[in-house]
């Protein structure tokens, strides 16, 4: 009997190998088709998702005031930019403010150019933005206690949303993410 379940399991596990792309992010266990949204760039110009179909999309929410996350993930994305080469067109950098009070798309502009002029910063209407919010179940909350110089900070998610070329949200990657898997996960889903 052990043989025969032995068996079985290396017979599960080689179709699995067989099967579709191994990601080293965090898969969704069925992906997720995005509801079109729209927001305003660093430009003043709409961005709209369904306008991207075709590319690979990350998301990434936080604010050009954040001390720590924020810049350190858009200086991993800066690497992941040019470990890309040629297929960095095929992908969208889009980070997307959780502090719409302070981030007018000048500033935004301003901070995400400063680590890549590739990448779209963005912003718009409270309502506008909660939609999005809601869709990627993102946390943020304006933390007044922290005495900071700023004024206050902004506690949020931490996490780069991956949507694949149908615009379908396939991966999460974490803070701290290795530029190699992130680099690896996108070109699984541009092939």
């Amino acid at each position: 009997m052990k043989r025969i379940s032995g068996l079985a399991l290396l017979l599960v596990a080689g179709l699995a190998a067989c099967g579709g792309p191994s990601f080293r992010g965090s898969v969704l266990a069925e992906p997720v088709a995005v509801p079109d949204f729209t927001l305003t760039d660093q430009y003043g110009e709409t961005f709209r998702l369904s306008d991207h179909q075709g590319n690979v999309v990350l998301l990434f929410f936080g604010y050009t005031q954040c001390p720590d996350v924020c810049p350190t993930t858009l200086a991993t994305w800066r690497k992941i930019h040019e470990a890309l080469g040629e297929d960095a067109g095929r992908v969208r950098f889009a980070f997307v403010t959780v502090d719409p009070e302070r981030d007018t798309a000048e500033r935004l502009g301003l901070h995400v150019n400063a680590f890549n002029p590739d990448f779209i910063g963005l912003t718009g209407a409270q309502d506008e933005l909660d939609a999005v919010y809601d869709t990627f179940d993102v946390y943020y909350e304006k933390d007044t206690s922290s005495g900071s110089a700023a004024g206050y900070l902004v506690n949020h998610t931490a996490t780069t949303f991956v949507l694949d070329p149908d615009g379908r949200w396939r991966l999460r990657e974490t803070f701290g993410m290795e530029v190699d898997d992130v680099v690896h996960d996108i070109r699984q889903l541009l092939d």
